[in-house]
């Protein structure tokens, strides 16, 4: 069975600006085995409409997120809340947006592809790789 690969908002902007060969390193484990989710998705968005040249930004976004199945948020919303919860309650809560994103990756079972490691490691249970320092672990 395949490895199943949830790609962090940082790590889809790198794609899209060509950097640090991410475009080469999803190939290589594989786009159909590599998800968005909707968090990210909804940065993307709101990344495209702030920048200098939203028309021009917005199509190349929706053409880059056309690539990959979007994951729903709806069914990890108990994930989010157990781990916020544990997170607060250690005095290592972090940004409501990467918990919603960590929470599909934990819920699916899906490894999370992040610059983020430091926060994102806090949640219990999840799989990181970091795609920006290392090649994808297949």
């Amino acid at each position: 069975m395949s490895k199943k690969y949830l790609l962090d908002t940082n790590i889809c902007i790198f794609c899209m600006r060509g950097k640090y060969e991410m475009n080469r390193k999803i190939t290589l484990a594989g786009i159909n085995n590599c998800y968005l989710s909707e968090i990210t998705v909804a940065e993307l968005y709101y990344g495209a409409e702030n920048s200098d040249n939203p028309k021009k930004t917005m199509a190349e976004t929706e053409e880059f997120i056309s690539l990959f199945q979007i994951i729903p948020f709806g069914e990890s919303l108990h994930t989010y809340g157990k781990e916020m919860a544990y997170l607060r309650s250690i005095g290592q809560k972090i940004e409501n947006f990467d918990m919603a994103i960590g929470s599909i990756a934990l819920k699916h079972n899906m490894i999370m592809v992040t610059d983020n490691t430091d926060h994102l490691g806090r949640i219990r249970g999840i799989k990181l790789e970091n795609w920006k320092l290392e090649e994808p672990k297949l």
